[in-house]
Formats: C-alpha cells, structure tokens, sequence
C-alpha cells in the first residue's frame, strides 16, 4: 500500500487508537489488539478461503524476496499469478497473446553527496543530510544544482479558484525555489483536501509557475504520520517512474532541478528571518490563511543521482464476456503485487514479506476471478483481471495499464481494486471506498444484499485513501472505480477489527511481520471475493456503463480524459 503508515488515520486518530492498542511489540498482538487464539484460527471449511490461504502463503514466502518491482522475486511471484490465472480458469489478457505487460521504469538511487544550504544576512546554514533534510530523486539530471536562489513561501502549493482559494496569487516564481508543507486546508471537503494535498499536483503547480527548485517543510502532523527517522533510515530505497519510448521519466516535473525535504525539527530554518515560526505557519496554512511571501533566505542546493532503466511485469488475465457486442466492454479488477523487498531488519529478519499488502488483495481477487469463470455464464460484459507492479512506487503499474492497457482504451468501464484489506479480526461487514462518487454506489450495495454482507462507510472519510491507491490511476481517465477493503464491525465485542488495523499499522506495516503467520480471517477474505465477483457480475450484466455521479469532483475533472494530467 503506496501510504503513510498510519494511513487510515488522522494524527489525532491515531494517537488515541494508538493509547486503546497494545504497547509496542515486535511479532504478537496482545489479547486487547486481536491476539490469534485457538478458535481465531481454527481452518476455515470453505474451500475458497483454503485457495486464498495458499496463495497468500506461496506469494508471501521468503522466497520471493519481498517481491519488490524489477527484482527476481517479484517475476517468480509474476509467473506465480499467471499460473493461478490459469488455474482459475482465465486466458492470456497480456502483450502479444500471453500473461504479462511489459512495464518499462526507470530506478533512481540516491547518493549522499547532497547540499542544502541557508543563507541570511551574509550567514551561512548549512542542513545536515539525512538528519535535517533528504532530497528526491532527479530522474532528468544525474547532477543537479541550485545556485543561491531567492525562496518564496507558497503555502501548500494549491491552486483551487473553485474553493476560493489560491497559494500562488500575487507571487512570481521563476527562477526561486518554493517553500511549502504538504496537506490542504482543513476548510476543503475530504476528496478536494486529498486531491490538492498530493505531491504529485504540487510540484506540478510550482514548476508550471516557473520555480527551479523545491523543498517541503516538516511539521508536527508529519511526524506523526511518517517519522522522519525511518525516512531517514531508509534514504538509500530506490526510488522509480515510468519510462518513455526515448529513455526519459514520464511525470519527472522537468524544470525543477532539486526538490527537497526537510525534518519538523530543522524547518524553522527555512523561515529564518521571518516573524512567523514554520509551525505557526503550518497552522496558518491547515486554516487556508497562510497567504503566499517572499522569504528573507535564499536556497542553494544540490543532489546526485544514479539513475538505470528497467523493466517489469503486470500479469494480465482475461474472461471473455458473453454478449457479442458488450464483450468488447471491459471491467478491470486490480491488486498489486509488488511489495518493497529487503529492507532494515527486525530481530534478524530482513525479508519485507507484505502478506496484507498486498498479497492478500492479489490472492482474494484471484479467487473473484474462479468465481466468475466457474459461473453457469460469463458476464455480458469482459473481465480483466491484473496483478500490478510498482503500485509502492507511486501507482506505476496502474498508470502504465490504465494509460496504454491491452485492450482499446476507450473500452474500460469500471476498476474493482483490492489494496492491503486488514482482515486480522473477524467482521460482519465491507468497505467500499469510493463508490459514493459513482453509479457504482447502487450497484454495491445489491451486490453485498445478494450475498447477505453490510456495506460500512468509509471511517476515515478525512484520509481520502480513494486517491491513494491503484484505482486512482483509473480514475484519472474517467473511469469509476471502487476500493474494496476490510469491514469495521466486530463479530466478537473483545476483537475490534479498527483497533486490529491499528496494531498492525504501528507495528507491521511495510516491516517485516507482515507475513503469513498473522491471524488473517481467510473467512472473511472469501466473502470479499464474492463480493468482488458479485458487484463484477453487475456491472458486466447491466445495459449502460457504470456513470460518475452529477457534479461529482472527478467526474467533472477526469470525465473523458485524453491522458494523464
């Protein structure tokens, strides 16, 4: 899951969650976290949840290596999928008749011959690398500079004319670096905030406008969703994008030759000078009063950076629809199989397994998958079913797919996507995030009564993971989407399945416990299949395509895209 680690949650969320769950441990929940019993993992009599068990126990083995995208074990765990697609019943949906869509990338390694200096009045500070401040790849310039540039403070970096709200009035950016914290304002709806508080649309902001270099400040919130020691700690982790037919990153924000960021605690630095300290700043800039300004420092900085191309493989498999003109049609179902590979170790283990992330999600939608090809008849409309790459890296594998996929573009309807679903207690119900922005919303809601299960709302609706995950590649191009995830009403009053989340966020999230011996409740991950299934079958059986609500936030931005923005 391409998240924060405590994405489901807000920092004032978490920090409560955090005081119900178990104190620190490094492999065993305690009783009041969700703790496995004897009766918790009694062997499931469905033989749907056997098939998700193995699989999820074969593609979180440690011989897959963690299965990061462009290593040996992420192929083994490729050719792995395309034989379960096999077995499940589908045929070759990939390149040139078979299972696999080449993706092509290029990896960027950091080196730590970086600068970032302060100057004020003659005085020079310099930030210390790693400990103060870490830059991002550069996938144009191996070497790339700023010269003692002139700063400009651009709050969020967000222009939103719709909301009355624009960081970058009255300011000039070219040539000057821009300083500013990630986020949106509090004042934004949940799908607006998550929108223009992405990375992605900020650097694109600032370097339309001209800026040559950027540095994102650190604040208290950040801290407690990501501490910057375990960014710090793992500076060396490649980092990836897309690769176009002349060799070059697809999305490398061409213009801004060094982007950068800097901890909470060393942030005051950027404002030195000024008479608002940066977590006054932040504050201002939360309420979307923070205004944009010429800061009294300027910037030099500097990053190197090795960069290679390489490639790797989503695994396509396809179910041909029963009708002779909407077969034609398509829905995409979608789970990444990539994780993150090896990485800092934990009592000696070093191997990043990702059995929930997503393992999990790859091994439930293959389940979707037998259902629907062992049904009496196919859907009217075709299936695809797609295990991703590089969804840890920024959504690669989904954005390569849904930009250039294997089938007419034009004629992809709706995505299901199933991303890291914390199924380690037992509940009654499903989340569809997402649905609410789409005719998908009806169409999920009879699926889940057909099959006797309850749809929660989101309980997080201010994370806005809608945008965070493989769907949103989809969403992009105007096409409606759903995230299927766990249910948050417990079957047992002394398992809450969000404290249960909560644990693993703090404790196994993108470390090495997440791994095959959780209590996953493989019950639950069957009836999610199902669900999978039932909402595909829907969709692929009704007369008109899945439509984005009337005035819906995406639907409006991203209805008949051309391409990504």
């Amino acid at each position: 899951m391409l998240l924060a680690a405590a994405r489901r949650l807000t920092p004032a969320a978490f920090v409560l969650a955090l005081l119900l769950a178990m104190p620190a441990c490094k492999r065993e929940p305690a009783p009041e976290a969700g703790a496995p019993t004897a009766a918790v993992l009694e062997r499931s009599q469905d033989p749907a949840a056997h098939r998700i068990e193995d699989d999820v126990r074969a593609l979180a083995d440690d011989r897959m290596q963690g299965r990061e995208t462009g290593t040996p074990g992420h192929e083994l765990a490729a050719d792995h999928v395309a034989q379960r697609f096999a077995d499940a019943g589908l045929v070759p949906g990939g390149e040139d008749g078979g299972w696999f869509q080449r993706v092509p990338l290029l990896r960027a390694t950091l080196d730590a011959d970086a600068r970032l200096q302060i100057h004020l009045d003659g005085r020079v500070r310099a930030l210390e690398f790693q400990r103060d401040f870490l830059p991002l790849a550069n996938f144009d310039l191996p070497e790339a500079s700023v010269g003692e540039a002139p700063a400009v403070f651009v709050g969020q970096a967000i222009h939103a004319p719709g909301l009355g709200h624009d960081d970058f009035a009255g300011l000039d950016l070219r040539g000057k670096v821009a300083v500013m914290f990630g986020g949106a304002p509090e004042r934004f709806d949940a799908t607006r905030r998550a929108f223009h508080g992405s990375t992605r649309e900020k650097l694109q902001n600032v370097a339309a406008r001209g800026a040559v270099g950027a540095v994102f400040a650190g604040t208290a919130a950040d801290e407690v969703r990501a501490p910057w020691a375990r960014s710090a700690a793992d500076w060396q982790r490649p980092s990836m994008r897309l690769r176009d037919a002349d060799g070059r990153a697809i999305d490398g924000w061409a213009g801004l030759e060094v982007v950068a960021r800097v901890s909470a605690a060393a942030a005051d630095a950027l404002f030195a000078g000024g008479d608002r300290s940066a977590a006054q700043l932040a504050d201002a800039a939360r309420a979307g009063t923070a205004g944009g300004f010429d800061l009294p420092v300027r910037l030099s900085l500097a990053a190197r950076t090795r960069v290679e191309p390489l490639d790797s493989r989503n695994v396509v498999g396809l179910l041909r629809g029963s009708d002779p003109v909407l077969a034609d049609e398509y829905v995409v179902h979608t789970a990444h199989l990539d994780h993150i590979g090896i990485g800092a170790g934990v009592d000696g283990d070093t191997i990043h397994n990702g059995a929930l992330d997503n393992a999990l999600g790859v091994a439930i939608m293959t389940e979707a998958a037998r259902g629907l090809a062992a049904a009496d008849a196919a859907p009217r409309r075709s299936q695809l079913f797609v295990a991703l790459t590089a969804e840890e890296q920024g959504l690669l594998g989904s954005q390569w797919f849904a930009t250039r996929p294997t089938i007419p573009r034009g004629a992809l309807v709706a995505n299901i996507n199933i991303d890291m679903p914390v199924l380690t207690a037992p509940s009654r119900d499903v989340v569809a995030i997402g649905a609410e922005h789409s005719s998908l919303a009806a169409v999920v809601a009879a699926a889940a009564s057909d099959i006797g299960v309850r749809v929660s709302p989101d309980p997080f609706p201010e994370e806005a993971v809608f945008v965070r995950s493989d769907q949103f590649s989809f969403v992009r191009q105007g096409v409606p989407a759903v995230y299927l995830d766990a249910g948050i009403e417990p079957v047992d009053p002394d398992r809450d399945p969000k404290v249960s989340a909560t644990w693993f966020m703090r404790n196994c999230y993108h470390r090495p416990c997440d791994q095959a011996d959780l209590p996953i409740h493989y019950d639950d991950a069957a009836r999610l299949a199902r669900l999978s299934a039932r909402i595909a079958g829907l969709i692929g059986d009704a007369d008109a395509r899945p439509a984005w609500n009337e005035g819906d936030f995406f639907g409006e931005r991203f209805s008949g895209a051309a391409g990504v923005r």
